[in-house]
């Protein structure tokens, strides 16, 4: 290009000195957190640590008994069934979640070795992209990206695509101060590093580089690490307080307990020898409590639900990068979405049009169209044609094309004579083109339809008409075009010092365009606003396209009060208290910049609100980590992409609701999974307890319980979050994050059905300490009734004895397991079970590996093997668990 003005831009000894001072054009990579140091952190979840000192607590025991003879190589099998459940629980979700830590690689890969054209002693030339300081003057040129902040030395029909910045696809760039746009996002005569220019040219002045620049801002904000915990970390953290004290008061109690029993019944002198084995083995049952206590299984099976969701998820467009996001999504109380891209089709397209005097399209305007424009069309893609060039001019195109028009041969044909490029100066591009259709010469003109009504003297239908028809476009926030044109019969200079000369055009009509909005965008947003979840849109466009926007989804009416929606400038301008004062009230910011969406975030988040963001471009990027859930568009930017938490794939706003549905459920899935373990603990703990203050060993073993709390309850996790979603959790409101994981419902039907069990259970070793069992077929009601209250030494308990015990305790769980499945839904837990076909396979799973525990465990489980029949006797007499709860449901329908 040519200037009008002389530059000699920086010398080489003040490149130096400018780079010395302010830095170069490049952006600072995150530091990465070292593997090691991720696998560790798996380490302080609250229930790991318990079992690490369950685990610390059973080695020492067990290499006592081992060294002092007391026992073989067999009691290490407790401290390292422990050590196992560990480890499963930190491996499994380490690795699930390895892939999900990258930090924004892409932008770290971005080529800073792109050549840009500078001024630098006098001499234009040209230097890679990360070499620009600031004080450089730019010549920037149509397709060219601009590669640092700068303002506007000169700026010809200059357009720029701020999509990335503010979702603005095209904003006009001028040097002339009447023209600025005073509700522009950024100012009129400054250009932004990562934006690209869609038309014209110009020169600039760098005034930032690097992380200084507001891509820069965007790309660290984007870093920022989020250290709001999730709901359901914030529910589990609570849940794990409460079995770490409930477990150590227990294990205090056994203690404190045991040696008043110890020195109450002491005869004779005392020993340190019998002492000491006393204390060992109260360690040992304290141990035992605790380990019986805390849920192992816990963390693994919250992390395969995630997981198993994450699958299942992705055959409904969510695909799922960070496990939480499954369930958080469930728990959203706020969705801050962008427009452009997310709400819109991001594609400017024609609304309407108004062409007097016609019907349909004529040749003339098929050729004014074609010819009088500078954009092309790609069709290197059938079925997803897209527009190069002026997104406005594009948008025509793309109108002749879904008219069976090709617009290429209409070009080629109709040989331009003399064009006027759009400005933002004239607003108006003109086209002289030697036109086959009439063998003349032809002005073709289009731009702002008052401009062109002011150049025509041939009007089809009145001014008013037309201003009458254009207020109606605009109330819609459409962009609109006049088109004109003109049969040159002379010689005469008609184009002449860069305007039209001897007008006397023939006004055809207007065009509206918009940025349609997606079709199932307001179903969809009708949908969220259902299940009690506020949309909020933050956009980079004009107050009365976001309006209209939201007029369009059924989020903006007609009487909407005014404080419902404010500018990016006034937010910013307001301090954070004021804005938490009313920021749960605001429905719209307009005008907004990339990290006026991130402080709303956080705003929003200090009021308790669980943020779900979306959005598809660079300039989403910080708001989108900053949230509980980021939600990026599948054809979104690549930095979006990294910095959320879920892609939509489809682009469809109607997965976000899908996503809300699957988070609900799973949520309750995971409460079902823990009604179901923790009801096992209760019970498990209580048995442990009676049995220290009655001076009977535990029936239950460390090992047994591993079993139970790592493996069935892995197995039972899975079978729970199996279950398909429920479309009747989007008629709730979303749950308080002050909520407790264990609702008052849940903690009544624990320690019901635990106190029940323990009834079962410790009149079972009652009965078999005074009864000497080798089948069941010799059990007598009578007997168990009378031994109930025996507290006598009794003969203790066989292997035989111990092993049905433990087949029975694990069956009471079994059955149990359906009534979790239909806990909350009202419904038979046999209701659509022809849907829960994976339920299913995992009961028959848990069974068999009971089947198999009892018939080869063991030593190691403490078990021998049963007969068949006494199998059967125990699925039958441990049924009517499952039985009573179908006639409570039932009753309670």
């Amino acid at each position: 290009m040519q200037s009008n003005h002389h530059y000699t831009g920086l010398t080489d000894a003040q490149v130096v000195e400018s780079r010395k001072t302010y830095g170069e054009n490049i952006l600072t990579p995150p530091e990465k957190e070292p593997l090691w140091k991720q696998f560790l952190e798996k380490f302080t979840d609250p229930i790991i640590v318990i079992l690490l000192l369950a685990l610390l607590l059973s080695a020492g025991v067990s290499c006592y008994e081992y060294f002092s003879g007391h026992a073989g190589m067999h009691a290490f099998f407790e401290p390292l069934g422990i050590l196992i459940a560990v480890l499963l629980a930190t491996v499994v979700g380490f690795l699930f979640e390895l892939s999900a830590n990258k930090k924004f690689e892409v932008l770290n890969k971005v080529n800073d070795d792109t050549l840009v054209k500078v001024i630098r002693n006098g001499n234009v030339c040209q230097i890679p992209k990360k070499e620009v300081v600031v004080g450089d003057v730019v010549i920037l040129e149509t397709g060219e990206e601009v590669p640092a902040d700068g303002e506007l030395l000169e700026a010809i029909s200059l357009q720029i695509n701020e999509s990335t910045l503010t979702g603005e696809p095209v904003c006009k760039k001028t040097t002339n101060p009447a023209d600025f746009d005073r509700d522009a996002t950024y100012p009129s005569n400054h250009t932004m590093k990562g934006t690209a220019v869609a038309d014209g040219h110009g020169i600039m002045r760098v005034f930032k580089v690097g992380d200084a620049t507001e891509y820069g801002k965007v790309y660290e904000g984007a870093q920022i690490d989020n250290s709001v915990e999730t709901p359901l970390n914030q529910q589990l953290d609570k849940l794990a307080d409460l079995i770490t004290k409930a477990s150590y008061a227990i294990a205090v109690l056994i203690a404190i307990g045991r040696l008043i029993w110890y020195f109450t019944g002491l005869e004779g002198a005392f020993d340190w020898v019998l002492f000491g084995s006393f204390v060992l083995k109260t360690v040992m049952i304290a141990v035992t409590v605790i380990v019986v206590a805390v849920p192992e299984g816990l963390p693994m099976s919250v992390t395969l639900s995630l997981a198993l969701s994450m699958k299942r998820m992705l055959s409904t467009n969510n695909l799922v990068r960070k496990m939480h996001a499954c369930e958080t999504m469930g728990a959203a109380t706020v969705i801050c979405t962008d427009k452009t891209g997310t709400l819109t089709q991001n594609r400017m397209k024609v609304y309407e049009t108004k062409f007097y005097g016609s019907e349909g399209i004529t040749d003339i305007i098929k050729e004014g169209i074609a010819a009088n424009s500078t954009a092309y069309l790609d069709y290197s893609d059938p079925a997803k044609i897209k527009a190069l060039g002026n997104p406005t001019e594009g948008a025509l195109l793309l109108w002749l094309h879904e008219n069976g028009v090709n617009y290429l041969p209409l070009r080629e044909d109709a040989e331009v004579v003399e064009q006027l490029t759009f400005s933002t100066e004239r607003k108006y591009m003109a086209t002289i083109a030697n036109s086959p259709l009439l063998n003349k010469k032809v002005l073709y003109v289009k731009g702002a339809p008052e401009i062109v009504l002011g150049l025509c003297k041939n009007m089809p239908v009145s001014k008013e008409e037309v201003e009458k028809q254009l207020l109606e476009y605009q109330s819609k926030a459409m962009r609109t075009l006049g088109f004109a044109c003109q049969v040159i019969e002379d010689d005469k200079d008609y184009i002449k010092e860069g305007k039209i000369q001897h007008a006397d055009l023939a006004f055809l009509g207007i065009v509206a365009i918009s940025d349609p909005v997606r079709a199932e965008v307001p179903n969809a947003v009708k949908s969220c606003v259902a299940a009690g979840i506020d949309v909020k849109i933050v956009t980079g466009d004009t107050s009365g396209t976001a309006k209209e926007i939201g007029r369009q989804i059924g989020l903006w009416t007609e009487n909407e009060q005014e404080c419902h929606h404010i500018t990016g400038t006034e937010f910013a301008a307001m301090t954070d208290n004021e804005l938490l004062k009313q920021v749960l009230d605001l429905k719209i910011i307009s005008r907004a910049r990339p990290m006026d969406k991130q402080r709303l975030v956080a705003l929003l988040q200090q009021k308790n609100q669980v943020v779900a963001v979306t959005g598809d471009g660079t300039n989403d990027a910080p708001a989108l980590n900053q949230a509980q859930v980021g939600l990026s568009m599948g054809d979104g930017t690549s930095v979006a992409k990294e910095a959320s938490d879920i892609t939509i794939l489809d682009n469809s706003f109607s997965s976000i609701s899908r996503a809300v549905m699957w988070g609900r459920s799973l949520y309750q899935n995971i409460q079902r999974f823990i009604l179901f373990q923790m009801t096992i603990n209760v019970a498990a703990c209580i048995i442990v307890l009676l049995g220290a203050f009655l001076g009977t060993e535990s029936p239950l073993t460390v090992t047994q319980m591993l079993w139970v709390n790592l493996i069935m309850d892995t197995f039972a996790a899975l079978a729970l979050a199996s279950l398909p979603p429920s479309e009747k959790v989007m008629k709730d409101r979303p749950r308080k994050t002050t909520d407790h994981i264990i609702s008052k419902p849940m903690a009544k039907a624990i320690l019901s059905v635990g106190a029940l069990f323990v009834v079962l259970l410790f009149g079972l070793v009652q009965y078999f300490k005074h009864a000497d069992i080798t089948t069941l077929k010799d059990f007598s009601p009578v007997e168990f009734v009378a031994n109930l209250f025996n507290f006598g030494q009794g003969n203790g308990l066989s292997q035989y004895e111990l092993s049905l015990f433990f087949t029975i305790f694990v069956m009471l769980q079994f059955w149990n397991m359906f009534n979790a499945k239909a806990f909350m839904t009202g419904k038979s837990a046999f209701a659509s079970i022809g849907k829960c076909s994976g339920f299913l396979a995992i009961a028959a799973v848990i069974v068999a590996g009971q089947w198999l525990i009892v018939s080869i465990g063991g030593e190691m489980f403490n078990v021998v093997p049963l007969k068949l029949s006494d199998w059967a006797m125990i699925i039958g007499i441990t049924s009517p668990v499952l039985w009573i709860g179908e006639i409570r449901r039932l009753i309670r329908k």
